[in-house]
């Protein structure tokens, strides 16, 4: 029987991830400067995300004279376009023109995919800020570990808060048609049926939707919506959904970038009181996100969120790991095994990192409430802690499908 790249990847990963654990110091093998590649969707619909990612990481590199652990830093930035084969192009040009010796990003799950046994066939340490479930669970790589959380690992908590504290019964899920919102969503779902709610419809839209009002209008009654967006998008859609009167009639919360600050930045009071989830929250109060938030502010004008948090976290584990191996960056798997041992302390928080590659780290339940005159995410309850598995057993749900459109089924829509 023939074996594809993705099979051997995922039958072969504990195995190399293991082979990891030891690695063997070598001195320093050269003074030329480390080259981090950057994969950001810059343009197109994930634009917004994509250039805050630039922004963050190319700040937090200047703090630091562009030198890490005494050794200087060349960033190379590669924009995707949110364009699957681009992100493969882009990775590649990376990898074999610029000889990049790790590389942070891209940012929408299709992309992770489409280049995630690329990376692993060239062995290239990647620090991940895309959601796509799989590439820590049922194919995981020893050379990718994910800085964020999966798409569900932060729907869980919100899942939880709505059903046990908040008291709904019934939610509508809305989500971008790709990996991340099908994945968010289906998160969700589970926590929130598992906690005794019902999802009683589920709606899926295009990622560059032009006008929502055709999925506004089919919207069914219920104690709340659930936005899966990203970008943009989800200002977007509440826009019209205000629009429709339908705020007054039933809550809305959302995901982690459904009103990311990127978004907030743009919007009125309509957005006051709304709940979201998130491994970050620029309102975070401990000492490093005291200083990073406010110079982000100062310097850009808004407040940073997920897509800028997620590469200025991964500049400050990559910065741990190569403090711990002397900057020898030449010498991989030593710096995985680093990355992997980190236990960062960070913007979000400390974070550490599961045998998959998967960040185990506080979630944030926030609210979207006004400090001085602007729209921010207060954090209202934190979840310590939080796992990819959440509650769940970890060998049950590794024997399940990866979460889609359709897994877990959904047994509570109303026709």
């Amino acid at each position: 029987m023939t074996m594809s790249r993705r099979q051997f990847v995922g039958s072969a990963a504990a195995a190399s991830i293991a082979n990891l654990a030891t690695p063997h110091l070598l001195p320093a093998q050269s003074s030329e400067p480390i080259r981090i590649g950057l994969l950001a969707a810059k343009t197109g619909p994930l634009a917004s995300g994509g250039i805050d990612m630039d922004l963050a990481l190319t700040m937090y590199l200047k703090e630091r004279e562009n030198t890490l652990a005494g050794r200087k830093v060349e960033l190379i930035v590669a924009d995707t376009a949110g364009v699957p084969a681009t992100a493969r192009t882009k990775a590649q040009e990376l990898v074999e023109k610029n000889n990049v010796h790790c590389i942070i990003g891209p940012l929408a799950a299709f992309e992770a995919l489409a280049i995630a046994d690329y990376l692993t066939e060239k062995e290239i340490p990647t620090l991940g800020v895309a959601a796509a479930e799989d590439m820590t669970q049922r194919h995981p790589s020893p050379w990718f570990v994910r800085l964020t959380s999966t798409s569900a690992q932060c729907a869980y908590p919100l899942a939880d808060y709505g059903a046990k504290e908040l008291q709904y019964k019934k939610v509508v899920t809305i989500a971008d048609d790709f990996a991340y919102g099908h994945e968010m969503c289906a998160g969700f779902q589970r926590a929130f049926e598992d906690s005794g709610g019902k999802i009683i419809q589920k709606i899926f839209t295009p990622l560059a939707t032009p006008d929502y009002g055709s999925y506004v209008a089919q919207v069914k009654a219920a104690d709340a919506i659930f936005l899966g967006t990203a970008g943009s998008n989800g200002f977007r859609f509440l826009r019209q959904f205000i629009e429709y009167g339908l705020k007054d009639k039933m809550a809305v919360i959302g995901g982690m970038t459904a009103l990311d600050e990127s978004v907030l930045r743009n919007m009125g009071d309509e957005a006051l009181g709304i709940l979201t989830t998130s491994w970050y929250s620029a309102e975070l109060d401990n000492p490093l996100n005291k200083a990073f938030a406010p110079t982000f502010r100062k310097q850009f004008k808004y407040d940073p969120g997920y897509y800028a948090g997620s590469t200025y976290v991964s500049g400050e584990v990559l910065e741990v790991a190569l403090k711990s191996i002397k900057a020898n960056i030449e010498d991989k798997k030593a710096l995985m095994a680093a990355i992997r041992g980190s236990n960062a302390d960070t913007v979000r928080g400390v974070i550490k990192f599961d045998e998959f590659g998967n960040a185990i780290g506080n979630v944030y339940i926030r609210k979207v409430t006004k400090n001085d005159g602007r729209l921010v995410n207060s954090v209202i309850k934190t979840y310590p802690d939080v796992t990819q598995f959440w509650t769940y057993d970890k060998v049950a749900f590794l024997k399940n499908p990866v979460y889609s459109r359709d897994y877990p089924p959904a047994k509570n829509l109303e026709q």
